[in-house]
């Protein structure tokens, strides 16, 4: 398989982001086709992969794009509407499959969306339909995967069932509520994808992929809160809500943008389940993760890779259920921050004494009464307090408890990340960094919290009145500190 070519067109979205590595992986040249090449360069696997500019729909690039290309994967949708969308989608398809024929192309490879067969689809479904009819009808041999619900952070509709489910402990719901739904995990479809390159040159019609789990909405979001951690949600499905009126609901309580809000809703019109699993028994491939377990390595690490400041720079390691950098800002769950930025007239040094010897005896820096009572709220509802202290005076090592924090990463002289031990609903940390720009040093302080369910969201919206007094003065008074460290003499 080595020295193949690949080409990947919808690199910047959310499957074709993830479906690039794992093409690196499996010994695959990747070539991404983009109509702005810049908008790639977040990716970690950028500097892997050859980017060409182009656009499907107008054609250009195509032929450029495609040259010495043995596998082309399909990978774009209007998501955002417009009246001539369906127009556009199919312009694309013709443009991409003539140019495929052209150029000798072995295979073509789509993702569609799954769809029972004799009712009247919504536009979005209906295009994608005919988006998967016309690379079937090209020359070159196509295998259009069609997939329901998928399931990993950063999809559209695994975000939209998140935030309904963690945001609505009762709600009143339209009637797709009721719809039965087979999901697939995110790393399933990828390696169907992946796979599917290896199909005979006979293999050119559709195939349905999804995960074990036939459910309703209504379970999926049941389930989904028990992943979570959430009490059972109350759900009163009503007849009223047209899919416009739902998308517009769903756009209120969720950060979903609308436009995308709206195909999805209405593409749960109706069932979508496999009719057949064909592609399973021509690949040998038969392993599925059900629901439960997909949406737990969804849920595993996305505070945490949005937490963590140099998770750009990071080698992505190969887990597509986990967020990318290049997911939309309404991506992966809600996390609230209070940031503060102070320039200190002192240098580093001194700035990363007062950060590294925070907690413990010499305090937090800001409202001791506050902390104090704040430690013992936490004692009385079983949290562990204040009272832990910290096992060195001057020194912090990952993994060392400070009061009621836990010290999550340090790097000396740069970032102290603590994570938060007492009793909240989410996960919360605090994170300083010192950081030396144009011969001056700064100190960056940030408070970020995870919310977990509703009560998350009230608990952070009744603190952050405080936020300006404790935090405000946490960061001024540490960079008092500082230069007075940074004055005091030298001991020998």
């Amino acid at each position: 398989m080595s020295g193949r070519t690949a080409l990947v067109t919808g690199a910047t979205g959310y499957i074709g982001g993830r479906l690039v590595p794992l093409l690196l992986d499996a010994g695959y040249r990747v070539r991404c086709l983009a109509r702005d090449p810049d908008k790639l360069r977040d990716h970690p696997w950028r500097d892997r992969v050859e980017v060409t500019r182009g656009d499907v729909a107008s054609g250009e690039g195509l032929a450029a794009a495609l040259e010495g290309v043995e596998v082309a994967y399909y990978l774009v949708h209007s998501m955002s509407g417009g009246r001539d969308f369906s127009d556009t989608d199919a312009r694309g398809a013709r443009h991409f499959a003539d140019a495929a024929a052209e150029a000798g192309v072995r295979r073509l490879v789509y993702l569609g969306g799954l769809a029972p067969e004799g009712v009247r689809l919504s536009d979005h479904m209906s295009s994608r339909e005919q988006v998967g009819r016309i690379l079937l009808d090209a020359p070159v041999p196509a295998a259009v995967l069609r997939a329901a619900v998928i399931l990993g952070s950063g999809s559209a509709s695994f975000e939209m069932l998140r935030y309904l489910t963690e945001r609505l402990p009762m709600m009143t719901t339209p009637r797709w509520v009721r719809s039965r739904v087979q999901p697939i995990a995110v790393r399933d479809v990828l390696r169907l994808l992946v796979e599917a390159a290896e199909l005979p040159p006979e293999c050119d019609r559709t195939f349905d992929v999804g995960g074990p789990d036939v459910l309703t909405y209504a379970e999926m979001i049941q389930r989904f809160a028990k992943a979570a951690g959430l009490r059972p949600r109350w759900i009163l499905p009503v007849p009223v809500l047209s899919p416009g009126l739902s998308s517009l609901w769903v756009g209120l309580v969720t950060p979903v943008p609308p436009a995308i809000a709206r195909p999805l809703v209405e593409s749960l019109r109706h069932d979508a389940v496999c009719g057949e699993d064909d592609l399973s028994d021509l690949l040998d491939d038969h392993a599925r993760l059900g629901f439960d377990r997909a949406v737990e390595l969804a849920l595993r690490r996305t505070a945490e890779a949005r937490v963590d400041t140099r998770w750009t720079s990071a080698a992505w390691a190969g887990a597509p259920s986990d967020p990318l950098p290049s997911d939309p800002d309404w991506a992966g769950g809600s996390l609230y921050t209070d940031e503060r930025v102070r320039e200190v007239p002192a240098p580093p040094e001194a700035v990363w004494r007062v950060v590294e010897g925070i907690g413990g005896t010499r305090g937090w820096y800001s409202w001791p009464l506050a902390w104090a009572a704040r430690g013992w709220i936490d004692l009385a509802v079983g949290g562990v307090g204040l009272r832990r202290g910290r096992r060195d005076p001057g020194r912090l090592r990952v993994g060392d408890s400070l009061d009621f924090w836990r010290v999550e990463e340090v790097v000396p002289g740069e970032l102290l990340r603590l994570r938060a031990e007492m009793r909240l609903p989410g996960p919360a940390w605090l994170e300083f960094t010192v950081e030396r720009r144009e011969g001056r040093t700064f100190l960056r302080q940030r408070g970020l919290f995870c919310p977990r369910g509703l009560l998350g969201h009230l608990y952070w919206k009744a603190v952050t009145p405080f936020h300006g007094v404790v935090f405000g003065s946490m960061s001024r008074n540490m960079a008092e500190a500082a230069e007075r460290e940074a004055r005091a003499p030298v001991s020998a």
